[in-house]
């Protein structure tokens, strides 16, 4: 291209022109004309510079595709192979990195400047830590950044993808960082690889609490191919068939069963004796139909629980009061619904559980502080938040409050309980509506946020989500240099 500006274009799908309208871009050769030199290929197997010479090439774009990292075919994993190398973690990133790293290693020792429109994976979850800390360490740093916004193509097929554009660049650049969110812009200091307003850090995937509260953990994974899980009235015509299985029927909730107040039922035989089974025979034609679909696994862990049918993957039975947590719930709600559950109730792995734990973690977990930390660092299935046990819960920098904090906080947590309890026949998805939140459920979560951000000590009159945000990170930078 001879241009004024020459930049290299990376078109992996049919949205340039999209691309155009949504950065304002006012280059003369957008959009592409008949003159337009274009190569066609694989854009992480080719040499760029074989397309155009660095020194002639001022701008890198485009909008590279998207493939989860469990999802890549064995082509698409030796694609980002070649451009990763086998280094940490190399497995858990998302195609579309592949891009980025190939675009920072083309921009050293140059002034090029690249700006990629991309799915929102790349700023979320253990994909930050995995993608940003080694370009950041190379030189890299963000430029200016839109956050999550949803794009709807224009394609037959209507598809809505979340996504993010990102500028970003190895050379000096004295002009200010700008972050775009929804229809605002603000200039800010430094934007990390969460597109925040923050300190270049990075959250890491962590088997323990960084602080000394109770383990989370997900509940129970039948792999049973719903032989044991059965609606009220399964249930019920299931018993009329096998009267003695009654006394083995649990309460079973899930993600959904939980924030909907529907819990579906458990056929747990897990510790029921041999002849006590010998004598259940549709509880045995169940037990049979787990096993065989155990042996028609691929998978060698699932083939080896085919010799225990009786059991599920995952086991975990809290043997007291326990609180639980969705893995996936809406990002429409300010507060994700938490609550507790007794010892004789079932929960499936779509619920994350916290044993031995008391009305003051409660407290703090259903707080604005929490909430905050979640929304910056958790990934998202969509837009929906996905709660990380290893990145979210291990990583969350609890504060010291004084026993007298600490009760108050207590106090608050139990409000909200009772609050909830003013209304038995609301689910919590009713209860959580920003538009149908009772008065008095809103008034405890407040006087909550505020006993919790007290404890932090934290202003109460001028502290925003990206400020607090801002302070939990410094909190915990400071935890991990204990590591």
């Amino acid at each position: 291209m001879t241009v004024a500006k020459t930049a290299l274009w990376i078109a992996e799908s049919q949205m340039m022109k999209e691309t155009e309208d949504i950065v304002h871009m006012s280059l003369d050769f957008l959009p592409l004309k008949s003159y337009a030199n274009i190569t066609e290929g694989n854009a992480l197997r080719i040499d760029w510079e074989n397309v155009i010479p660095k020194n002639e090439l001022h701008y890198i774009m485009g909008n590279p595709p998207f493939v989860g990292a469990r999802i890549m075919s064995a082509s698409q994993k030796n694609d980002l192979l070649s451009v990763f190398g086998k280094i940490k973690n190399v497995g858990n990133m998302d195609y579309v990195c592949s891009w980025y790293k190939k675009a920072a290693d083309f921009m050293t020792n140059t002034m090029i400047r690249t700006a990629l429109v991309s799915t929102n994976s790349v700023s979320q979850g253990e994909q930050v830590a995995n993608l940003w800390k080694p370009l950041f360490e190379s030189g890299v740093h963000i430029d200016f950044a839109h956050r999550t916004f949803r794009w709807d193509s224009e394609a037959k097929i209507k598809a809505h993808v979340h996504c993010v554009i990102i500028g970003f660049s190895k050379a000096a650049n004295s002009k200010n960082k700008m972050l775009y969110v929804d229809d605002r812009v603000q200039v800010v200091e430094n934007i990390n690889g969460y597109l925040l307003d923050a300190e270049n850090i990075f959250i890491e995937s962590r088997n323990k609490p960084i602080y000394n509260v109770p383990e989370i953990s997900m509940g129970n994974q039948p792999i049973d191919n719903g032989n044991y899980l059965f609606t009220q009235e399964e249930k019920d015509e299931f018993i009329k068939k096998e009267p003695k299985s009654e006394k083995y029927f649990k309460l079973w909730y899930g993600a959904e069963e939980f924030i909907n107040r529907k819990p579906r039922y458990c056929l747990w035989l897990g510790n029921c004796k041999p002849n006590e089974l010998k004598k259940m025979p549709e509880c045995i034609k169940r037990i049979n139909n787990v096993r065989k679909y155990r042996l028609s696994s691929k998978r060698m862990a699932t083939l080896k629980l085919a010799d225990t049918p009786t059991r599920f993957q995952t086991e975990n039975m809290p043997s007291e009061t326990y609180i639980v947590i969705p893995e996936v719930s809406s990002e429409k709600r300010k507060y994700i619904p938490i609550g507790f559950m007794n010892s004789d109730v079932l929960c499936s792995n779509k619920l994350r559980v916290i044993p031995n734990a008391n009305l003051y973690h409660f407290g703090v977990l259903t707080s604005n502080v929490h909430m905050a930390w979640m929304r910056a660092v958790c990934g998202r299935l969509e837009m929906r938040y996905q709660y990380s046990n290893k990145i979210v819960y291990n990583n969350f920098p609890w504060c010291n409050p004084t026993p007298e904090k600490k009760a108050k906080i207590e106090k608050t947590a139990q409000a909200i309980l009772d609050a909830r309890a003013l209304y038995p026949d609301s689910s919590l998805a009713d209860l959580y509506d920003e538009l149908t939140m009772p008065p008095e459920l809103r008034k405890a979560h407040q006087q909550n946020d505020r006993a919790v951000m007290q404890a932090y000590g934290f202003s109460i009159k001028d502290m925003t989500e990206s400020k607090c945000v801002a302070e939990l990170m410094k909190l915990y930078q400071t935890l991990t240099k204990k590591d």
